[in-house]
C-alpha cells in the first residue's frame, strides 16, 4: 500500500482523497486547523463536500509536513492562485497538481510555475480530465489523463492513481493537458451565458464546437498536440464543464445572463471558478501570440463589466462569414 498526500481540502482534494482511500494510505492536508479538526471529528467536509462521509482510514491534518512524511506522491488540489505556496511545501516528494487555469497576475501555466519553484528537473505533472468532485467521491466511473514531461514518471504516477472506477491514462503532452483544462473553463462560462439567455441547444452545440476550435488554435500556438486537445483533457472536459449542472464556471455564466453582479455570484458560489481568474490571462496571451479567440474575448469583456451578456452574443453572431477550418 502506497502513501499519498493530498494538499488542499476543497471539494476536489477531498473527493480524490476519498476515492484513493480504498487502495492507499491517504493523508489530506487542510490549511485551516479548525476545518481539519471538524473533518476529523465529524468525518465530513461540511463546507466543500457535505454529501460525502469520510472513510475512517482517511487521515486529516493541518500540518503539511505530517501529510508529506513518507509520501510516495503528493497531489496538490489547491486553486492555481495557491499553487506556488503549495509546491514550496512538497520538497523532494514527486508532485502532481489538479488545478486548471493560468496564474492571474503572471499568466503562467501550472508547469511554468512548477519550473520556477521546484526546478526544471523535478518529478512533477498534471492530472486533468472530465471529473466532477462529487461523482468521483461517490465512486462513479471517470477517466482522467496524467501528464508529465518524463514518460516514466507519467506512467508510474498514472498507475498509482489508476484503479477502482477511476481510469487514468498517461501522456507526455503536459502543455496540451494544461491548456485544455484552462481554456475549457472560459468556454463553460460562455455556454452558461447562452443557456441563461435561453438561446437553445443549437446555440449550445455551436459554442462548444467553436470553443473547441479556439482551444485547439491556442494550444497549437503554444506547442500543444492537437490529439491531446481532442481527448479527455480537452474536448472531454469541455463537454462536461459546459453542460453539467455541477460546473462552477457554467453556473457563473448562467448567473451573469440573469443580470447578477460578478462579485455577488462568486460570493454565493463559495468555491473558486478558475475561468473567471484565467480569462484575462488567456485573452492577453492569445493576443500576444496572434491567436483569434472571439469567444474568449467576449467572455473576458463580460467579466470585466465592459460588455453585457446579450451584447456579447450579438457581437459573436455579427461576425463575418468565413471558411470553417
Amino acid at each position: 500500500m502506497s502513501r499519498i498526500a493530498v494538499l488542499g481540502a476543497g471539494a476536489w482534494g477531498t473527493a480524490i482523497a476519498v476515492a484513493l482511500c480504498a487502495r492507499h494510505a491517504v493523508t489530506l492536508w487542510a490549511r485551516d486547523p479548525g476545518q481539519a479538526e471538524a473533518m476529523r471529528r465529524e468525518r465530513r467536509n461540511r463546507r466543500y463536500l457535505p454529501e460525502i462521509a469520510l472513510p475512517e482510514t482517511l487521515e486529516v491534518t493541518a500540518q503539511a509536513n505530517a501529510a508529506l512524511e513518507g509520501a510516495e506522491l503528493a497531489l496538490v488540489a489547491t486553486p492555481v492562485a495557491a499553487l506556488r505556496e503549495s509546491l514550496a511545501r512538497v520538497g523532494a516528494v514527486p508532485v502532481v497538481w489538479l488545478c486548471k487555469g493560468l496564474e492571474e497576475a503572471s499568466g503562467l501555466l501550472p508547469h511554468e510555475i512548477a519550473s520556477r519553484v521546484l526546478g526544471a528537473h523535478a518529478q512533477c505533472g498534471a492530472l486533468s480530465g472530465p471529473s466532477f468532485a462529487l461523482e468521483v467521491a461517490q465512486g462513479l466511473p471517470c477517466a482522467l489523463t496524467l501528464a508529465a514531461r518524463e514518460r516514466a514518471f507519467a506512467r508510474r504516477a498514472a498507475a498509482l492513481l489508476h484503479g477502482g472506477r477511476m481510469r487514468v491514462y498517461y501522456s507526455t503532452d503536459l502543455l496540451g493537458v494544461e491548456v485544455g483544462g484552462a481554456v475549457k473553463n472560459v468556454m463553460a462560462i460562455a455556454v452558461g451565458i447562452s443557456d441563461g439567455l435561453g438561446l437553445g441547444q443549437n446555440a449550445r452545440a455551436a459554442l462548444i464546437t467553436r470553443g473547441l476550435a479556439e482551444i485547439v488554435r491556442f494550444g497549437a500556438a503554444l506547442g500543444a498536440r492537437p490529439e491531446t486537445l481532442m481527448g479527455l483533457a480537452g474536448a472531454g472536459d469541455l463537454v462536461l464543464t459546459a453542460t453539467g449542472d455541477l460546473s462552477r464556471n457554467r453556473r457563473v455564466g448562467l448567473a451573469l445572463a440573469r443580470g447578477r453582479a460578478l462579485g455577488d455570484i462568486l460570493a454565493a458560489l463559495g468555491h473558486v471558478a478558475e475561468g473567471v481568474r484565467s480569462a484575462a490571462a488567456i485573452a492577453r496571451l492569445a493576443r500576444a501570440r496572434g491567436v483569434e479567440m472571439p469567444i474568449t474575448e467576449a467572455v473576458h469583456e463580460v467579466l470585466e463589466g465592459r460588455l453585457a451578456p446579450a451584447d456579447a452574443v450579438e457581437r459573436l453572431l455579427a461576425r463575418d462569414p468565413r471558411e470553417e477550418a
